[in-house]
């Protein structure tokens, strides 16, 4: 389809975006949970202990990425109990990691291998903000969550696209000014920490790379991305 996309001034841009992305890569499928076990201020930043048990014959290693609630983490120091890794105030302002109380339940993704199998989306472990949970309702046998994300975040959303919640990949299912909204299958809310949540609760909140990157180079080519531009470029909007 890029050859129609005739809206953007550089379609090739989009093909080589993977490129921009850095070098570590998460897919949003939670391989296991963990435990916070500390937080503490260290050399003029913070220092986090993350409890958690990995297979014997592939533990992590000193220098690895591992995302962290969707915070992309680098592991420099291990223990029998876990890993630990440093924060950047920047880190402990924009997401969750600063708030959570010791004993939180974690979600943890380490990077996805060249030869991985790719099931979610593409998660960078950049966390764009925070949001609040503001409704959890039954819907059947799963859950539909709201999340109040602000007017910004909101723009980069789109209904049936992918979000990043606490590093969880989940489907967008209704967008509105400054919110959206999810369902979450079961399997889901039993294998990560997305079950602990309730309303009122912060959630680290990443927008799919691929919207990001549409968007930015629509605004490069003239007045930004809009349905019409879309639609004259062969896309069912």
């Amino acid at each position: 389809y890029l050859e129609n996309a005739r809206g953007c001034a550089n379609a090739r841009s989009i093909v080589i975006f993977l490129s921009e992305i850095g070098d570590a890569m998460f897919t949003g499928l939670i391989e296991r949970t963990g435990t916070l076990a500390g937080r503490i201020r260290r050399d003029g930043g913070w220092r986090l202990s993350v409890s958690a048990s990995f297979p014997s014959d592939d533990p992590p290693v000193l220098g690895e990425s591992i995302a962290v609630q969707g915070v992309c983490l680098t592991v420099d120091g291990l223990s029998q109990q876990g890993f630990e890794s440093d924060l950047l105030d920047e880190t402990i302002r924009r997401t969750t990691l600063g708030a959570l109380p010791i004993g939180a339940r974690l979600n943890l993704e380490r990077a996805m291998k060249a030869n991985g199998r790719f099931g979610g989306h593409i998660v960078q472990g950049h966390v764009d903000g925070t949001g609040i949970v503001a409704g959890i309702a039954p819907a059947g046998r799963d859950i539909a969550l709201r999340i109040s994300c602000g007017a910004d975040f909101a723009r980069q959303c789109v209904e049936k696209g992918s979000v990043a919640i606490d590093g969880t990949s989940l489907t967008i299912t209704a967008v509105g000014g400054d919110w959206f909204s999810v369902a979450i299958i079961p399997h889901t809310l039993e294998a990560t920490s997305l079950s602990a949540l309730k309303p009122g609760d912060a959630v680290n909140l990443e927008a799919d790379i691929v919207g990001k990157y549409v968007a930015r180079f629509m605004e490069k080519a003239g007045d930004g991305l809009t349905e019409e531009k879309l639609r004259k470029a062969g896309f069912d909007v």
